[in-house]
Formats: C-alpha cells, structure tokens, sequence
C-alpha cells in the first residue's frame, strides 16, 4: 500500500494543476509519454511531477513504457465519473432537495422524472426509501 493513503491524499495529488486532466487522459486510454505532455501542454519537468504524484498515489501503473489505471484508480475514476454527473445534474438535484416537505411517494415520483441517470437515481431513492 502507498505511503499516506487517504481520501485527503488522494484529492490533493488530482487537485494540482492539470494532474487530473493527466489522470482523465489515462483513463481513457492515451498512455505515450510524447502524447500526454503535448495534449495537456506540460514541460517535461511538470510531466514527470505530476505522474511521480499519480504512481506514489497508486492510482497509476506502468508497464512497459506505458501508463495506465491501476485497479485502485480505476475505482477512483468511476467515483470522478460519478462526481460529474451529479454535477450535469446539479440543479435537478437541488430542485429534489427544495420538495423535503412533501411525502415519500411525491418526492420519489418527482426524482423518477427528473433524474434520467440510472446510477444517480439509484442513489437518490436509496436515500429517499419509502
């Protein structure tokens, strides 16, 4: 296990500059050292930094010159991803909030509408279980 696990670890390291646009960039399959840096406009220096972070984080492996997720940051994307899409549905949720007042079945009728995402549905009605 990584020295100094934690979630406050782990949010620090994807929170410096464009550590997590380099963590999204792997996830999604660009692995090539040459590709990552000019994609994401690094000098070498912050490259080099910034995947030190991300390998020390146990969120990335390499192998064989190449990157990809380990499967601890693999667990992690799937919670950035879920992350996002709350965030596109922001004010669909903030609108479910305002309705606390109105009884289970309401509330829970009004979340089936207005929540398309499967996996936030779930969780919202999980939270709202008549």
């Amino acid at each position: 296990m990584p020295n100094c696990l934690s979630v406050e670890n782990i949010l620090r390291v994807l929170s410096v500059d464009k550590s997590l646009a380099l963590f999204e960039t792997i996830a999604v399959g660009s692995s090539a050292s040459d590709v990552l840096r000019s994609r994401l406009d690094l000098t070498r220096k912050q490259y080099y930094s910034r995947m030190s972070a991300l390998l020390k984080a146990g969120l990335i492996k390499r192998r064989s010159g190449s990157y990809s997720l380990s499967s601890f940051g693999t667990i992690v994307y799937d919670a950035l991803v879920i992350i996002g899409k709350a965030l596109e549905n922001y004010w669909k949720l903030a609108a479910i909030d305002s309705v606390q007042h109105l009884p289970d079945i309401g509330r829970n009728k009004i979340i089936e509408v207005l929540i398309d995402n499967p996996e936030i549905k779930e969780s919202i009605l999980r939270d709202h279980r008549v």
